[in-house]
């Protein structure tokens, strides 16, 4: 018997939920890297577009330099993972990459919560290379834990998966909450110190392990790809398959593949770095005019093509049956980048979306429904990780004893953390205040008449009057109220200081008051502070948190995965393409239903002019996560499935990298907010996602005949 069936047989001494102890370790070791990136990813493009000046400041930067950074980082996230694969194997080993990962992308958080720009280029680095290390390996654990029992590994992968959701929910409702309702800094801090946490536990289980995650023997190779799209290490063969002969990589692959990844990280880095800073790493211009086409752009075309050259050029030296099915894996990686592209829009436009055109303000009996509904989606599911807690506590008192404590620690954090946010949202107060603003005819920018509304009513626009405004004999004053939320206690006839952040006002403690006057006048600016009156006390109120619909995608996940995975089960299940095409039309029809709901948005409006309800986002992501869960069972399985082992490898990178084009894309189509609803409107920005993806996926299945006969028979 191997040395690693007999770790395997000591492993599984140990059972929580019918699986070994491990198998937790992980999946909270995954939970809170997880909890981590979400929490970070959530608050990026927020913090970086908001004002200047305000009780929270960001940077205030344009969506489209925001976007391009973001596309960015979240393009080489999955390309670091193909070379921290390839060092664990050679060197490190399965483990010591986790910790080493981990310990990085804590330092990146970290880095990220000083706030200066050095400090945030400098931590998104380190997270892209943390991820690199981190992402490949804690999945390989899995793959060599189960690798003597395959038949309970879909069960271990989908325990896995309900890490990953778990951390990604709680990540960004609780990073997020933080983040906007105190300060930024305490929402990247908190990213960090519980992926701090994380490692400390999954690095102090090391006696569960044995042997396994050490480093690899180097007779092995990577043979498949996990569900989650992670690499799985398992043994070789015995016997080679002829169509899993070797074709190895001639002098010109090696110079095309050098020369393509230089080309394709130069453009990565130069979007952004030419966007913000002026800098430039690629030429202006090359081989035809700047006007034409952007030398960026060109020398990126280039590339393209000789990466086209490079992948046909190695498909042709296969035999027909494995070149029709890498054909096939490579039409489906095609289109990936049209679901990416489309719905990772959820990390860019729909967050400001979400912050600048959505009523997220709940009153009286809407706020003590959201309340509620608020505290079982939080409770129910923390008090059912912390059971599993608690049964990995029991069978491992022991033996990880020190791990055990820091992973309860972590759980007494979020316990504390979630405690203190729905008591916040619960005590939340309500008051009516009023105001002086100046009352000026509404001009219609069509007939340069004053505008009417739909009932023929003269429109008016009322522009509150500042304590640095000067009025004009002519300036009508008239008094306005307002409902703000305060967990201040307030009364009757005091008065209170406001300040207009995205269209809504926002109560300021005297801390505030003082801190926001001298941020006005450091900057040379006119104080934008509004003096009021409280007149009335309210119903209670509660402002969700732009961070919070981003939650929904994780919870429906949870809700219908099982509903999905019968279907797949069933007699019903669709082919591969048809799977593929619902998953790109069903995401195409959430867009369809924000740029129903956006239509009332005109070409132009300033952020928290216009705000519709909130239901139109909650339905768009519920149709993102449907069509995602249509294409997930597609993806890296089908990978596994159509190439021969000897080279999943290629592949697995050529699927990243469609992954990779379709993030970038995503934040550099979703930075382009801003110009396109000033140029068109919101419905417009919103079309382009809508009418993309749906014909993408009406050409799949279109495609479906032909990918059946590529895939010669694999279902």
């Amino acid at each position: 018997m191997s040395e690693i069936t007999s770790t395997n047989n000591d492993f599984f001494k140990s059972k929580v939920l019918g699986h070994p102890s491990g198998l937790f370790v992980l999946f909270f070791t995954e939970m809170w890297e997880r909890f981590s990136f979400y929490g970070m990813r959530v608050l990026l493009i927020n913090f970086l577009t908001m004002a200047a000046i305000g009780t929270n400041p960001g940077w205030e930067w344009t969506s489209e330099n925001a976007g391009a950074l973001f596309g960015t980082y979240a393009g080489l996230l999955y390309l670091t993972p193909i070379v921290g694969g390839i060092i664990a194997d050679k060197f490190t080993g399965y483990r010591w990459a986790v910790v080493i990962g981990a310990l990085i992308m804590t330092s990146g958080h970290a880095s990220m919560a000083l706030e200066t720009e050095f400090s945030m280029y400098f931590g998104l680095g380190l997270l892209v290379i943390g991820t690199g290390f981190f992402k490949p390996n804690i999945v390989s654990i899995i793959s060599e834990m189960y690798k003597d029992l395959p038949e309970k590994k879909d069960g271990a992968y989908t325990i896995f998966y309900m890490g990953v959701n778990a951390g990604a929910f709680f990540g960004m409702m609780l990073c997020g909450y933080l983040g906007e309702k105190i300060g930024w800094s305490w929402g990247f801090g908190l990213a960090g110190i519980f992926m701090l946490l994380g490692s400390l536990q999954f690095w102090l289980a090391k006696p569960l392990f044995g042997s396994i995650g050490d480093v690899p023997k180097r007779d092995k190779v990577v043979e498949a790809i996990s569900p989650d799209g992670q690499i799985d290490i398992t043994e070789p063969k015995a016997e080679v398959k002829p169509e899993d002969k070797r074709n190895p990589f001639t002098m010109l692959d090696k110079v095309l593949i050098v020369i393509t990844s230089i080309i394709g990280l130069l453009y990565l880095i130069d979007d952004p770095a030419s966007k913000i800073g002026n800098i430039h790493l690629l030429p202006q211009e090359f081989l035809v005019s700047k006007e034409v086409l952007p030398g960026a752009l060109v020398i990126t075309i280039i590339g393209l093509v000789l990466f086209l050259f490079l992948v046909i050029s190695r498909i042709s030296r296969y035999t027909k049956v494995v070149r029709d099915r890498m054909i096939a894996v490579i039409v489906f990686a095609f289109f990936t980048v049209f679901f990416w592209l489309s719905f990772e829009q959820g990390a860019t436009s729909l967050i400001l979306f979400a912050r600048d055109f959505t009523d997220r303000t709940l009153m009286g009996n809407q706020a003590i429904v959201f309340n509620i509904i608020n505290t079982l989606l939080t409770i129910i599911p923390l008090a059912l990780i912390s059971w599993v807690l608690f049964l990995l506590f029991r069978q491992t008192a022991k033996k990880i004893a020190t791990s055990n404590i820091i992973l309860a620690l972590s759980f007494l954090g979020v316990w504390g953390i979630v405690v203190w946010m729905l008591n916040n949202d619960y005590n939340s107060k309500a008051y009516e205040l009023k105001y002086q603003a100046i009352k000026t005819a509404q001009i219609d920018k069509k007939t340069k008449k004053q505008a009417v509304d739909e009932n023929g009513d003269l429109v008016f626009d009322f522009n509150a009057v500042t304590e640095t405004t000067v009025l004009k004999p002519t300036d009508v004053v008239v008094d306005q109220t307002v409902t703000i939320s305060s967990q201040e206690v307030l009364k009757v006839n005091d008065k209170v200081a406001l300040h207009s952040e995205i269209g809504n006002f926002v109560y300021l403690t005297k801390g505030l008051e003082t801190k926001i006057r001298d941020d006005y006048k450091k900057a040379t600016k006119d104080s934008q502070i509004i003096k009021a009156e409280v007149v009335q006390l309210k119903e209670n109120q509660v402002e969700v948190t732009a961070s919070w619909f981003s939650i929904l995608n994780s919870f429906f996940i949870i809700a219908f995965a099982s509903m999905f995975s019968k279907w797949w089960d069933s007699k019903y299940n669709p082919s591969a393409a048809v799977k593929y095409g619902l998953g790109l039309i069903i995401m195409g029809l959430g867009f369809a239903i924000l740029a129903y709901g956006a239509r009332v948005i005109p070409s132009g409006a300033e952020a928290g002019a216009v705000r519709v309800s909130m239901i139109w986002l909650i339905l768009a992501y519920l149709f993102h996560t449907w069509g995602e869960l249509c294409l997930s069972p597609v993806g890296l399985s089908y990978v596994s499935k159509l190439v021969p082992a000897r080279m999943i490898a290629f592949m697995f990178g050529m699927w990243y990298l469609a992954i990779a084009i379709g993030n970038k894309l995503a934040g550099s189509l979703g930075g382009m907010i801003e110009g396109i609803t000033k140029e068109y409107d919101m419905s417009t920005f919103f079309l382009i996602f809508t009418i993309v993806p749906i014909v993408a996926g009406l050409i799949v299945v279109a495609l479906n005949p032909m990918l059946k006969k590529l895939m010669h028979g694999v279902r």
